[in-house]
């Protein structure tokens, strides 16, 4: 039922990205309007994460799982109403806030439920499960907003239905004892210890990237896509950012073995590579330069995640380990509203391609400085253990 419930959870946030080029038409938006609803679900988890994210420590991860899920009850069903880009905003902020607790109380819940024999790994699990609920969400959604008399409509029922579902399921779920500790809105961000600073602001940076690089697909390729594929439709777009997901948590299960230190270096590159074809993409508009970078996305984004929570868990202790993440986080966060409300604006004034190729070519910059310096921080880890 917690798994369930997290998919649940994140199978919403991401129910709309192929829905945004229907909504484009229906109100005439401008592709900054279309990033502003994307951004506006990435603002509701950055508050949580800011002011809520000690929230099961006061209610117990059961209770913050079903505020979560009628949180995203109400973001969706907002959406099935919305009757202009505002609203829709709103919904997509709800859904946001619905997110961000949700993850981080599913963690918990995790460690709690799991089987004793696959403990240590409910990290790992929860971060698969996440990416498989992102995953599915585009893909669903696409794919009845495809075939659907009411493709704004029909596909938000579904996870509806199945957040209801789940809401009372938890009620069957036993909930373990814990201490209660006071509910507080404060906001508690903090680095790990001075001579991890350079690598953190690395591993913070590394997760910047890889963000903005799947959100980049997540908001603006159903847009981009139609001039390059000679496929159309929701149910397309919905693939290929499903693609992206699917892959990484693939990568994720499979690239456990591999040190972090190499993780983060293989991922890093890999975006490299995934962001130079697709500049070369929208430049000669060849169809088989999208499907390779949206291929390498998925390793990079994978790779580079895995490695970043490797590191975080070597250079932090259980006393900080929390805070350190959520800082983390803020930053990986922050990769998604910056660099795509970016393009948005020169897409409106330059037109998308010349948006695109100006992302790719910031973002590789990034990447390979971040890879560069990776190089020389390297012995700071050498003796770190892997999670």
């Amino acid at each position: 039922m917690v798994s369930l419930a997290l998919m649940m959870g994140t199978m919403g946030t991401a129910l709309a990205s192929p829905l945004y080029p229907l909504y484009q038409a229906l109100w005439h938006l401008l592709p900054s309007q279309i990033t502003y609803i994307f951004v506006a679900y990435m603002f509701g988890c950055l508050a949580t994460l800011l002011f809520l994210g000690r929230t099961s420590n006061s209610i117990g991860y059961l209770r913050t799982l079903q505020v979560g899920l009628v949180f995203i009850t109400v973001g969706l069903v907002i959406s099935v109403y919305a009757s202009n880009a505002l609203i829709l905003s709103l919904g997509r902020f709800i859904i946001g806030i619905a997110s961000g607790l949700m993850t981080t109380s599913a963690l918990l819940g995790l460690m709690y439920t799991v089987p004793k024999s696959h403990q240590q790994i409910a990290p790992q699990l929860s971060s698969m499960i996440t990416a498989v609920g992102f995953g599915l969400g585009p893909l669903i959604g696409g794919l009845i907003a495809q075939f659907s008399e009411y493709p704004l409509v029909s596909p938000y029922l579904p996870v509806i239905l199945g957040a209801v579902v789940c809401f009372f399921g938890l009620f069957w779920v036993q909930s373990p004892t814990f201490t209660v500790q006071p509910f507080s809105l404060s906001p508690k961000l903090l680095r790990p210890e001075v001579q991890y600073h350079q690598l953190f602001l690395i591993v913070g940076f590394t997760a910047f990237s890889a963000f903005a690089a799947f959100s980049l697909f997540a908001s603006l390729s159903p847009s981009f896509v139609s001039d390059i594929l000679p496929w159309h439709g929701p149910l397309v777009s919905g693939s290929a950012i499903t693609s992206i997901l699917i892959i990484s948590a693939v990568v994720q299960y499979f690239a456990r073995a591999i040190p972090a230190n190499q993780c983060l270096n293989y991922g890093l590159i890999t975006l490299i590579l995934s962001l130079g074809i697709l500049a070369l993409c929208m430049l000669f508009q060849l169809s088989i330069f999208f499907f390779i970078s949206d291929f390498l996305v998925g390793i990079g984004h994978g790779l580079t995640l895995i490695g970043a929570f490797g590191l975080i868990y070597a250079m932090t202790t259980t006393e900080n380990r929390a805070a350190v993440m959520s800082t983390y986080l803020f930053i990986g966060y922050l990769g998604t509203i910056v660099p795509i409300v970016a393009v948005g604006y020169l897409a409106d004034h330059f037109g998308l391609s010349f948006a695109v190729i100006s992302f790719c070519i910031a973002i590789g910059i990034l990447c390979f400085y971040l890879w560069f310096s990776h190089q020389s921080s390297t012995p700071l880890t050498l003796n770190m253990k892997k999670p």
